[in-house]
């Protein structure tokens, strides 16, 4: 009994990466570089819907990487992936918008896709719109914003991301220079009320 159970759990765990599923497949595929294969198990998903697998072409199209570059169908891509909640695909909308790729540059339609993923915690999309509401860029300039949202990221990138932390503590920094002592205890107030949207 012992030794067919030993078979079992053997046969078992050779058998678990074929387990995984055409996603995990797909994302395994294109993570060694093998995009033709990422391709044909994505892209059947995508066009059944699958948010993430939409996500996935999206980035291949728009760096090129098995398919021509091409920056209209990545946003396309992203569009179906984000308008079903996919963050990376929010903010990688707001990227496309703000540097003009596959659509015009529109700083409005950037700021309320990165609102999008910040609002659902992405500290990228935070750190983007404390750019945004530091310059002035598709929003009213607002510092308290700026503050809150630069605030929130550097407490939300992880550890191994110390650069991109850094980078959101001295937005902070800098707007505070700007900020009387009443502006910068509300921008605190702020983010500390803040709650990731579901």
């Amino acid at each position: 009994m012992v030794r067919w159970l030993a078979i079992l759990l053997v046969a078992l765990g050779l058998a678990w990466p074929a387990m995984a599923g055409p996603f995990d497949d797909g994302v395994s595929a294109y993570n060694r570089g093998d995009y033709a294969t990422a391709m044909k198990l994505l892209r059947p998903l995508a066009d059944q819907g699958h948010a993430g697998a939409q996500y996935k072409l999206g980035v291949m199209y728009a760096y090129g990487r098995g398919v021509l570059r091409d920056h209209v169908k990545a946003v396309a891509w992203y569009r179906k992936a984000a308008d079903q909640g996919d963050i990376d695909a929010q903010f990688s909308l707001g990227v496309m918008y703000e540097n003009g790729r596959g659509v015009p540059r529109d700083y409005v339609k950037a700021v309320a896709w990165y609102r999008k993923a910040a609002d659902q915690g992405d500290a990228d999309a935070q750190f983007s719109l404390g750019v945004k509401y530091a310059d002035g860029q598709g929003v009213p300039q607002d510092r308290v914003q700026a503050y809150k949202w630069f605030n929130l990221a550097a407490s939300r990138f992880a550890a191994t991301e110390k650069e991109d932390r850094d980078k959101a503590a001295q937005g902070r920094d800098s707007v505070a220079a700007k900020m009387t002592p009443a502006q910068i205890a509300e921008a605190r107030r702020l983010a500390r009320a803040w709650k990731p949207a579901k």
